[in-house]
């Protein structure tokens, strides 16, 4: 099946071609359709499926015809992060070209006056993240009355991210007459209540459920000890051919120490996590896409929300928590019908995550053994385990420190003064007092600094006669 085949204008089929696509994957082919005859649609579509393109191009189709009017949008897309809205946005200027639809992008972290313009001009396709949306609406500086087509992308992440209250609100800020496309890559119990709640008589397309990756992303499995983790993954990136890779950390403080720690080494890397302002985010992220940055240190913010077609690597320094986000993190590889690699550096402790993702895929995972840092996970830690290679590579390169000078040092301060421990303590705190000063710190505060002026005495007042009857 090629596009055409598929009932749209020709000047979208011109902005298809132009980027080089002929084909619609499943979800397009499916998608697609029902969306041009007005359907609500539940899609169930995995990163990676061209999903973005399944709503965006028959929206186009729709929003062609007609006009908006000022801070009344036509359309409202929600997602859950700032890279997942700013990547529909780019799709609509990627097929929207040769079509005069306005488009605002509704971020935290971006400045209120610029987006309030675009508003006040009208626009036909408002994408926002909740918090976002829900921050304007509340100014009075958008009206949700005319909204006539919602796109809930993500839901699953939305509920992850704590979303849903919002999401809940804004829908009931929306004309109960409209069309809805709800698209989620897993379908738990309370994302289903929500699609039952807010679609109606929908079309379900279903394509590689949640527990499927990317045929062409080669897996493997690195057990490694917790405080090698950082020396296994250089030699990763030393021995294999990387082009670009992602790094995948659970925590944001993580992300910034293994940053630090391949930019020390020598590697070409950048970082990007929740707590960055947006201009830094977007800036890295420009730069990552331009190859100016070799390796990307991420959290699971930018999970879903990088979208390159020919990313060589996935590395996941950390196991996922959640199961499904490892299927999310190596989905960035292996696109678009191109081969990828993926790497999970796994400790004891993470056991248990990993056994969670091999029952969600229901396969098993080739174990890439490294030297002197491999190690058996289904071993239990012994008693009194001793500590790791590179820990004791630290102890034994250096000379052992006597006894007496591993002593607090409170300890060693007592042993040296033995007059210390039996002084008052007015008199030690005056002899500390007296060291700093030959060291030429000033303590500023009372006692010997009272300044001068309060020192003086004060006049006694005049004595007043008394008064007589």
């Amino acid at each position: 099946m090629h596009f055409a085949d598929l009932g749209l204008k020709p000047e979208i089929l011109r902005a298809v071609e132009d980027v080089g696509y002929t084909s619609p994957t499943p979800i397009q082919e499916q998608a697609i359709p029902y969306v041009l005859q007005g359907r609500d649609v539940l899609g169930i579509a995995q990163t990676g499926t061209g999903k973005t393109a399944s709503f965006t191009l028959p929206m186009i189709e729709i929003l062609a015809n007609g006009r908006a009017r000022a801070r009344m949008p036509r359309s409202l897309i929600l997602e859950p992060t700032r890279e997942l809205a700013a990547q529909v946005a780019e799709n609509f200027e990627l097929y929207g070209k040769y079509e005069k639809l306005n488009y605002a992008l509704l971020i935290g972290g971006e400045s209120f006056d610029e987006q309030i313009r675009k508003l006040d001009r009208g626009v036909d396709v408002l994408i926002a993240t909740p918090g976002r949306m829900l921050d304007l609406f509340e100014r009075g500086k958008v009206l949700l009355a005319d909204v006539r087509i919602l796109v809930i992308d993500e839901a699953d992440r939305m509920l992850d991210m704590g979303f849903i209250p919002d999401i809940e609100r804004i829908v009931g800020l929306l004309p109960p007459l409209r069309q809805t496309l709800f698209f989620s890559a897993t379908m738990p119990p309370e994302i289903r209540r929500l699609a039952d709640a807010f679609l109606s008589n929908p079309k379900q397309v279903a394509v590689a459920p949640a527990s499927s990756t990317a045929e062409k992303v080669e897996q493997h499995i690195v057990p490694v000890d917790r405080e090698d983790k950082r020396e296994a993954l250089r030699r990763l990136l030393r021995q294999e051919q990387i082009r670009n890779a992602l790094v995948f950390c659970n925590r944001k403080r993580d992300v910034s120490i293994v940053c630090r720690s391949l930019q020390k080494h020598g590697f070409n890397a950048g970082q990007l996590h929740g707590d960055m302002v947006q201009s830094a985010r977007t800036e890295t992220l420009e730069k990552f896409k331009a190859g100016e940055v070799q390796i990307l240190v991420c959290s699971d913010v930018a999970a879903r929300g990088i979208d390159i077609s020919d990313l060589s690597h996935v590395f996941n320094f950390d196991v996922p928590i959640h199961a499904e986000d490892y299927v999310h993190r190596i989905g960035r590889t292996g696109r678009a019908g191109r081969s990828g690699r993926a790497f999970t550096l796994v400790t004891r402790d993470e056991k248990k995550f990993l056994d969670a993702i091999l029952r969600l895929i229901k396969r098993d995972l080739p174990i890439l053994e490294l030297p002197d840092l491999a190690v058996d996970l289904n071993a239990a830690p012994e008693e009194g385990e001793r500590p790791s290679r590179n820990r004791r590579e630290r102890r034994s390169g250096a000379e052992k420190e006597p006894r007496e000078s591993r002593q607090r040092p409170a300890e060693r301060s007592a042993a040296e003064d033995p007059a210390r421990e039996a002084a008052p303590k007015p008199e030690r705190r005056r002899r500390e007092r007296d060291r700093d000063e030959d060291r030429d710190e000033v303590v500023v505060g009372l006692g010997d600094h009272v300044p001068a002026f309060l020192l003086r005495p004060v006049p006694k007042p005049p004595r007043r006669a008394a008064v007589s009857d």
